[in-house]
């Protein structure tokens, strides 16, 4: 039985993939190892975390121009996440994620981060404004 989540339309195309889950902020910039393809801060809730191909879900994004260029770096690597959803995305970042053609949604009804598990196979419909959980990991 899939479980609909209900978001703010987003930016991007359709997907479908694994979801990596952190209460936590993201910084392009500052919490990743962009040639490694993990997170690298250790800090960060998904320190040591490989996030390549898979569906970042966070509280929130930090950062500025850099954080949102780093994105488009990113892409370019072809070392990216398949999507991210926050519970907020900053208009920075949605600029970079659209300059990258990354796949981004926000403003769920409900904390994303609790409503969402690590291992959750989700499809991602930004056009639409909702996510659905296909299965849980």
């Amino acid at each position: 039985m899939s479980i609909k989540l209900k978001c703010h339309k987003g930016i991007g195309n359709k997907v479908q993939g694994e979801a990596l889950v952190a209460n936590d902020n993201f910084s392009a910039r500052y919490d990743l190892d962009r040639l490694k393809g993990v997170f690298s801060r250790p800090a960060h809730k998904l320190a040591g975390e490989s996030y390549q191909d898979k569906i970042l879900v966070l509280n929130t994004a930090k950062g500025g121009v850099a954080s949102a260029w780093m994105l488009h770096e990113m892409k370019a690597r072809g070392i990216v996440p398949k999507a991210i959803l926050f519970n907020r995305a900053n208009t920075i970042l949605v600029q970079g994620a659209a300059l990258a053609d990354m796949t981004m949604c926000d403003r769920f009804e409900g904390d994303v981060t609790a409503l969402i598990q690590t291992g959750d196979e989700l499809i991602v419909d930004p056009e639409r404004g909702e996510v659905i959980i296909l299965s849980r990991g």
